[in-house]
């Protein structure tokens, strides 16, 4: 079983994933900041193959969850094109979902009611919502929760509980905003192998921001390396190793520092008009 997940990142590997083909196409974006215009994003060029995971880091400013807000649809004002297997990207849509660092789960549902309010537009039969709440519980470890509360949970159970309702209309594309940056340091290792095994089992394409490095490594074939001033895609390094991984392994921690450096190569203070704009 461990050899047939194992996934490797290569050129000519054909892989069967039930993610999207995202391609981004000269991405600016801009605010109105008093009399001036403050560039967000500029020139944005990227492509993302179906069922891969790709990580986003950078200084605080670079705009990386802007640009996760644009992939999902919520902010169409913008120059150049994102599109998803070819289509351009105008509004959020049930083929891409999102989780953000808050699990932002309903304090008054059962975490079943939770999962099951994501397939409220969804013509589907009671029984066949039933069966996918239940199937997405099981995929994130949480069976004999499905009564609980969020108060009842740990930050860990809600968070895994939040990326289930993510999943459960089975998006294209799984945007993830730092889901794990409000959370302690053992949950965070758990929360990332969790993450791991639940990508490599459906293989859903993963966009995830972090401000950790570790992190991104652990995760990604991909990493994403964005700096500010405006807001721009720096260096894209591919991470040919297997999954799972040791975090430990020499080749992922030379890795790690390659990124570090880069990363602390400027000064990550934004200007003071640019932190003035939420980016």
């Amino acid at each position: 079983m461990a050899a047939r997940l194992a996934l490797y990142v290569n050129e000519e590997e054909t892989v069967e994933a039930a993610g999207g083909t995202l391609s981004i196409r000269g991405l600016c974006k801009s605010y109105a900041l008093e009399d001036r215009q403050v560039s967000v994003l500029k020139d944005i060029q990227l492509d993302i193959k179906p069922g891969h995971f790709v990580c986003i880091v950078g200084p605080s400013g670079c705009g990386k969850s802007t640009l996760l807000r644009l992939i999902v649809g919520l902010d169409s004002d913008y120059a150049g094109e994102i599109l998803l297997d070819g289509a351009r990207i105008t509004a959020p849509s049930l083929d891409r979902g999102i989780v953000f660092q808050d699990h932002r789960l309903f304090p008054w549902m059962r975490l079943d009611e939770n999962i099951a309010l994501a397939l409220l537009n969804h013509d589907y039969p009671k029984a066949e919502k039933e069966r996918r709440v239940a199937e997405y519980i099981r995929l994130v470890n949480l069976t004999g929760f499905e009564k609980a509360r969020p108060h009842q949970l740990s930050g860990g159970m809600a968070q895994r509980a939040a990326i289930a309702r993510a999943l459960v209309n089975e998006p294209r594309i799984l945007l993830l905003d730092e889901p794990l940056g409000a959370l302690d340091a053992l949950t965070r290792v758990y929360l990332q192998k969790e993450l791991q095994r639940i990508w490599m089992e459906r293989r859903v394409t993963m966009i995830m921001v972090t401000h950790d490095v570790e992190e991104a490594v652990y995760l990604g074939d991909e990493i994403i390396v964005m700096d500010a001033h405006p807001g721009r895609i720096k260096r894209s390094i591919k991470i040919p190793l297997p999954h799972p991984r040791d975090r430990a392994s020499s080749p992922l921690q030379d890795i790690r520092e390659e990124i570090l450096n880069e990363l602390t190569a400027t000064s990550p203070e934004p200007d003071h008009l640019e932190e003035a704009v939420r980016i």
